[in-house]
């Protein structure tokens, strides 16, 4: 009997540690410039992901500016090879141009590095933070406002997400760019 629960227990574990090494499902939306940036065109650089999105009236612009920050001290550190993703919650009024008139309220020090992503429906966005960030978005029935999770992802090279931060209140920036140099130097 005892062999027998331990096998499932080891069986159960090796399925749980298997889900969670899963890579990002494939995408392929707009950036702030109009670009195309693909789950593709990403491999081979660690990224910084969160959800944000332009008309947010709370945790957003802290969180955009927790991570104009984490660039500064990546830029000090003069560590260059990473991106970083930010999937907006709020497909439909972000645009483009709305959304690159929003970085340009922070003190971004290398734009290069940057993709705010739109360019799919509301349910997909929510569909695709459930199933690979295990985070929600959700519109609020009260106002023109979306709510979401305020957490920074760090993903490696393959797209697997490695490791998951508050990106709002109490930012590991240290750790997160200690880890992310660790990430680019993985072969």
């Amino acid at each position: 009997m005892e062999r027998k629960l331990l096998a499932i227990v080891l069986g159960l574990v090796l399925i749980l540690s298997a889900c969670g090494n899963e890579s990002i499902e494939e995408f392929s939306y707009t950036n702030h410039k109009g670009e195309t940036v693909s789950s593709e065109s990403l491999k081979g650089t660690p990224w910084l992901a969160t959800f944000v999105f332009t008309n947010c009236e709370t945790v957003c612009p802290p969180m955009t500016f927790n991570l104009a920050n984490i660039q500064e001290e990546l830029v000090k550190q003069g560590i260059e090879d990473y991106k970083i993703v930010a999937f907006s919650v709020d497909p439909k009024e972000d645009t483009p141009e709305k959304m690159q008139e929003y970085l340009a309220n922070f003190s971004v020090p290398d734009e290069s590095k940057w993709n705010l992503l739109t360019g799919y429906g509301q349910e997909e966005i929510a569909l695709f933070a459930k199933d690979n960030f295990k985070t929600f978005i959700k519109d609020d029935p009260k106002s023109d406002q979306v709510i979401h999770g305020t957490s920074f992802y760090l993903v490696d090279k393959e797209g697997v997400i490695r490791a998951n931060y508050d990106g709002y209140q109490n930012v590991p920036v240290d750790d997160i760019t200690a880890e992310l140099e660790k990430l680019i130097a993985e072969k």
